[in-house]
């Protein structure tokens, strides 16, 4: 499916599904800021308080405060003594992650006063290069956690996810695997940018450790731009619901797909929910295809991989 796709937010508490958002849009105080900042800077603690009644401010910890319309995830990283980190800042930026409802929380060695800890929270203790009042960890060093918490393919799609996003560069990526124990270089060789959502590149990498040949956004003239290609005669296009919510989007698929049958191809389309959620069975149902068209053409499948 062409054009640019994240898939919709998911409630809180289910475990093993995706979450994404949004971009984030700060206020304009992106930062803490501490009671002694502001009454250096000649805010009255009379307007302080003014400012708090109102919502402008609210109070996270003693002392501190940040703007009203700080994100409540943001608010409770601070409460419970850091910054918005990992999954949870990830998530915020509109990143594709897979992994619980938990809440990342980057904690600075020394850190005094942190609250008793409780179920759905996750304490990253590490030195960091973030600013001490900042609201969230660097982009990098929440990116080089992720890859720690979650599998090795969830963290593929999310680190294709940020950098399709042009949240980080290619040197930001090099940054992200300087930040891990040398075993997660691995994962290195299987990104690519050009996925357009997280699916997407949960579906390559399935493909791919089947030993087929895939391409990725192929454009077909006739058809136009599809995610994958396999083995130049087999069509995959990764769906959600978010992006054909309608018949007009149906419609627009099914002619793209009578299009690309009349020059060859076999076009199939796995749903976001199955590839998250029985992947196995998407799995099987492409094997059968490749070994169908195989028997068709009376030779053996390319691939003979079982996993």
């Amino acid at each position: 499916m062409a054009g640019s796709r994240r898939m919709s937010a998911t409630p809180a508490g289910q475990g093993g599904t995706v979450h994404s958002a949004t971009r984030l849009h700060p206020g304009p105080l992106s930062t803490r800021i501490s009671y002694a900042t502001l009454r250096s800077q000649g805010v009255s603690r009379a307007r302080i308080d003014a400012a708090v009644a109102r919502g402008a401010l609210i109070r996270v910890r003693r002392g501190t405060y940040v703007a009203g319309d700080c994100p409540a995830d943001f608010l409770a990283a601070i409460r419970h003594g850091g910054r918005l980190d990992c999954l949870s800042l990830l998530v915020a930026l509109g990143v594709f992650v897979i992994g619980s409802s938990a809440l990342h929380v980057q904690m600075d060695y020394g850190t005094t006063r942190v609250p008793a800890r409780r179920d759905g929270v996750l304490r990253h203790w590490r030195r960091t290069t973030a600013a001490r009042d900042a609201l969230a960890a660097p982009l990098v060093e929440a990116l080089a956690q992720s890859c720690r918490c979650q599998p090795p393919r969830a963290a593929i799609a999310t680190l294709d996810s940020a950098w399709q996003l042009r949240l980080v560069d290619e040197a930001d990526i090099a940054a992200v695997f300087r930040l891990l124990p040398h075993r997660f270089g691995i994962l290195r060789a299987h990104l690519d940018r050009r996925a357009e959502s997280g699916i997407e590149t949960l579906v390559r990498l399935m493909l791919a450790a089947q030993g087929w040949q895939v391409e990725v956004q192929v454009t077909i003239s006739g058809v136009g731009r599809v995610d994958l290609v396999v083995d130049g005669w087999l069509i995959i296009e990764c769906d959600s619901e978010r992006f054909h919510g309608g018949w007009e989007e149906g419609r627009r698929d099914r002619r793209r797909d009578l299009q690309a049958a009349r020059l060859g191809y076999v076009t199939l389309r796995p749903i976001a929910e199955d590839v998250l959620h029985r992947p196995d069975e998407v799995l099987t149902a492409i094997r059968d295809v490749v070994a169908h068209r195989a028997a068709l053409l009376g030779r053996a499948p390319r691939s003979a991989v079982r996993r």
